[in-house]
C-alpha cells in the first residue's frame, strides 16, 4: 500500500474531489462549483412551491406617503375570503413565522388555526415606525387633535390599510375583521373611529385603552415600575431590551434605586422620549385623558359590531375592555353592537392553550374553547358571504370556583351588596361597633408582590395575581379580615367596589385591597390547594388622589378619608366550606413605586429623605364602615 505525504497528498485529495464533483455537475447540465466561490447568499426563500398556502409581503402607502410592511397569508385556493386583520409593534414577520414551515397552521400562531383553515385570509401589519415599516414611532399614537397634529394616526392608517385589501387582494370577500391581544386589541378599538365601510367586526382583546387609570402605566395614580422595561425593549433601535439592572431579586434592585427619577436617570433612560413623556405626567391631566381610548369611542356612536375580550387575571391590561364596554353602553350601545368577554386567563392568554393558570385548572383548554365556540362564529356571521346568523352572547363569562361558561344580558350581573370589615379581623354582611386598626407602613421595607426573590418576568410575572396569598398574612404592615366559613355558594358578577375609611399619621399613602377565596384546610383531593389564599382582586389606590384623579392633594395627618375604587371585573363562586378574606396593606412592591408618605409635588421625583414611616389607620363599623362591596348574583 502507497502512503501519499505533504504535496502529493493534497494532489489527490483535489482531484478526488473533481472527480466526485464533475459528474454531479454535468448531470445538472452546468460546470463545477468554484471551490473559492464566495458562500454567502443574498436571499433565500423559506416558503417553498410544496407549500399548502401563499404568503405575500407587500408595502402597503397611506395617505402621506408612509409605506407600512403587511403579510398576507392565506391557504392555497382560498377564493372569497373574509380577511382578518391584525397591527402590531411586534413584528408581522416574525408573526408569520412561528416555524419555518411549508403548512399554514405551523407558520402562524395558534390560535389563527381554525380561521385559515375555514378560508379566512390572515394578514399582519408592522405599525409605523417599527420592523419593516416607514415612519416615526410614537407610544400609543394619540388621535388626530390637540395631542397629535398631523393628520395620521392608528384611525387613518386602518383606515388606508383596509381600503388597500379590499381593492388589492382578488381572493377576498371585500370584508374585514381585526383583532389582536394588548397593543394589537389598542389598534383594534382605534380602527373602530371612523371606520372603513369594509371592516365588519372587530374583537379587541385585552387592549391598552388608559394607562393611568388601569393598564400598563398606572393603577389608580400609582405607578408600575416595570414599564421601563417595554419603554426599552419598543423604541431603542441598537441596545434595546429589558433594563440592564441584572439577574438578582428585583426588590432589591428597585429599592436600591430610589424613586422612579432617580431608577431613570441610573439606567439612562431618560434619554428615551416616552420614559420623559411619563415622568413628566404623574397625574392624570389632559395628556393622559386625550388619550383614553374608552373617552374616544364613548363620544362616538359605534358602527362596528365589536366583541371585547379581558383576562380575569390579567396582569397587565384589565382596565380597559370592561371600561371601553361601559363606555359604549353609556352612550346607548346596543347588545347586537357590543359585547363582553371576561375569560380565565392571564394577559393574552386567551390565544394559546389555556387548562390552567398557575395551580388554577379549568374544564378543558378555555382558549380553544372560547375561540371555536364564540370568537370565530362572531367573525363568520359578519364577515362571511352567505354568513350563518349571529347569536353572539352580550355578556360571556367563566364562573371561576365552579369552572363553566355563562351567559348575561348584562354587566355587572349582581346586586351590590356591602361586605364589611369588623372586629376581630372579621367580614360580616351587617355593621360591628365602631372601630379600627392600625399597622405602621414602611417605606424601607415594603410589602412585596410575590415572595424574595422576586423576577418581573417569565411565568412568575404571567401568574402572579393567582400566587398563594398566605407569604404576607400576619405581616405586622398587612391587616387580614375574614368571615367563617361559607355554608352555601356565594357568587359575584362584577368588579368589587371598595370603601375604605382610613386616616394616615403621613401627608401621603397608598391603599392596597386584596380580595381573597380562602380554599379549606383540608384538601386530600388535591393537597397543593389547601389552606390556598387565592386572589380574586387585587387593586391599589393613591391616597392623594382622594378628591379627584387631576387634582392631586396632601392628606391631613389623622383625618378620616373614603378612599373609593374598583377592583378588576370577576365571575367567580366562593364554595361552600371557604372563606372570604380581605387584605389591607400600603405597598405592592416592587410592581408599584412606593408612596413617600411625605408630601412632594411628585412622586417620581421623590428623594431619600422624603421618604418616612407612616402609622395607617384603618375603621370599621359605625358611621366610618370600611367594606368592599360585592356584586352578588342570584343564582
Amino acid at each position: 500500500m502507497i502512503k501519499l505525504t505533504g504535496i502529493a497528498a493534497s494532489v489527490a485529495l483535489t482531484s478526488l474531489a473533481f472527480a466526485i464533483a464533475a459528474p454531479l455537475a454535468a448531470a445538472q447540465g452546468q460546470a463545477p462549483t468554484d471551490t473559492m466561490m464566495n458562500e454567502q447568499v443574498k436571499s433565500y426563500d423559506w416558503v417553498r412551491p410544496q407549500a399548502d398556502y401563499v404568503r405575500r409581503v407587500v408595502m402597503v402607502p397611506m395617505r402621506d406617503g408612509t409605506k407600512l410592511y403587511t403579510v398576507i397569508v392565506f391557504r392555497k385556493g382560498t377564493s372569497d375570503g373574509p380577511i382578518l386583520l391584525s397591527r402590531t409593534p411586534y413584528n408581522a414577520d416574525k408573526s408569520t413565522s412561528r416555524n419555518r414551515s411549508q403548512k399554514i397552521e405551523e407558520i402562524l400562531p395558534v390560535a389563527d388555526a381554525e380561521f385559515v383553515n375555514d378560508g379566512y385570509i390572515r394578514v399582519y401589519q408592522d405599525v409605523r415606525g417599527l420592523d419593516g415599516s416607514e415612519g416615526d414611532y410614537v407610544m400609543n399614537r394619540p388621535l388626530r387633535g390637540p395631542l397629535n397634529k398631523t393628520k395620521v394616526d392608528h384611525a387613518t392608517d386602518a383606515y388606508d390599510t383596509i381600503d388597500w385589501l379590499v381593492k388589492n387582494v382578488k381572493e377576498s370577500n371585500g370584508k374585514v375583521g381585526i383583532t389582536g391581544s394588548s397593543y394589537l386589541g389598542f389598534t383594534s378599538l382605534m380602527a373602530l373611529i371612523d371606520p372603513h365601510p369594509a371592516l365588519k367586526a372587530a374583537v379587541p382583546q385585552s387592549p391598552m385603552v388608559d394607562g393611568w387609570m388601569g393598564d400598563d402605566w398606572f393603577h389608580n395614580g400609582a405607578f408600575r415600575t416595570f414599564g421601563f422595561d417595554y419603554d426599552l425593549g419598543q423604541t431603542v433601535k441598537k441596545g434595546g431590551g429589558s433594563v440592564p439592572r441584572g439577574t438578582g431579586d428585583d426588590y432589591t434592585a428597585y429599592l436600591q434605586a430610589g424613586s422612579a427619577m432617580d431608577y431613570a436617570k441610573a439606567y439612562g433612560l431618560t434619554d428615551l422620549p416616552v420614559a420623559r413623556k411619563i415622568l413628566e405626567h404623574p397625574s392624570y391631566d389632559a395628556w393622559w385623558q386625550g388619550q383614553a381610548v374608552d373617552k374616544l369611542l364613548g363620544a362616538r356612536k359605534l358602527t362596528v359590531p365589536t366583541m371585547l375580550v379581558v383576562g380575569q387575571w390579567d396582569q397587565e391590561d384589565s382596565y380597559g375592555a370592561p371600561a371601553v364596554y361601559q363606555a359604549l353602553k353609556a352612550n346607548g350601545t346596543p347588545s347586537d353592537m357590543v359585547s363582553l368577554v371576561i375569560g380565565p386567563w392571564r394577559h393574552s392568554q386567551v390565544n394559546y392553550e389555556a387548562r390552567e393558570l398557575g395551580a388554577l385548572k379549568w374544564e378543558g383548554d378555555t382558549g380553544l374553547q372560547f375561540r371555536t365556540r364564540y370568537m370565530k362564529p362572531f367573525f363568520d356571521c359578519h364577515l362571511k358571504t352567505n354568513a350563518p346568523a349571529c347569536e353572539t352572547p352580550p355578556v360571556l363569562t367563566y364562573a371561576t370556583g365552579e369552572n363553566r361558561w355563562e351567559v348575561s344580558p348584562q354587566w355587572p350581573a349582581g346586586d351590590y351588596t356591602p361586605l364589611y370589615l369588623g372586629a376581630n379581623s372579621g367580614l360580616s354582611w351587617t355593621k360591628s361597633q365602631a372601630g379600627s386598626d392600625s399597622y405602621v407602613s414602611d417605606p424601607a421595607k415594603p410589602v412585596p408582590m410575590l415572595p424574595r426573590p422576586i423576577t418581573m418576568s417569565g411565568d412568575e410575572w404571567k401568574t402572579w395575581l393567582v400566587h398563594d396569598q398566605r407569604f404576607v398574612d400576619g405581616r405586622t404592615d398587612v391587616l387580614s379580615y375574614s368571615t367563617g366559613v361559607l355554608d352555601k355558594p356565594l357568587h359575584i358578577k362584577g368588579a368589587p367596589k371598595v370603601d375604605l375609611r382610613a386616616a394616615t399619621s403621613g401627608r401621603d399613602s397608598d391603599f392596597v385591597v386584596k380580595l381573597i377565596d380562602v380554599y379549606p384546610q383540608e384538601n386530600t383531593a388535591d393537597p397543593a390547594m389547601a389552606g390556598y389564599q387565592l386572589g380574586i382582586g387585587i387593586e391599589i389606590f393613591r391616597g392623594r388622589y382622594v378628591d379627584g384623579f387631576a387634582a392631586p392633594k396632601a392628606l391631613e395627618p389623622g383625618k378620616t378619608y373614603s378612599f373609593k375604587w374598583s377592583l378588576p371585573n370577576v365571575d367567580h363562586v366562593f364554595l361552600p366550606g371557604h372563606r372570604i378574606m380581605v387584605q389591607v396593606q400600603s405597598s405592592l412592591f416592587p410592581l408599584y413605586d412606593r408612596n413617600p408618605q411625605s408630601w412632594v409635588p411628585s412622586i417620581m421625583e421623590a428623594k431619600p429623605s422624603d421618604y418616612v414611616k407612616a402609622t395607617e389607620t384603618i375603621h370599621w363599623g359605625g358611621d366610618a364602615a370600611s367594606a368592599v362591596w360585592l356584586p352578588v348574583a342570584k343564582d
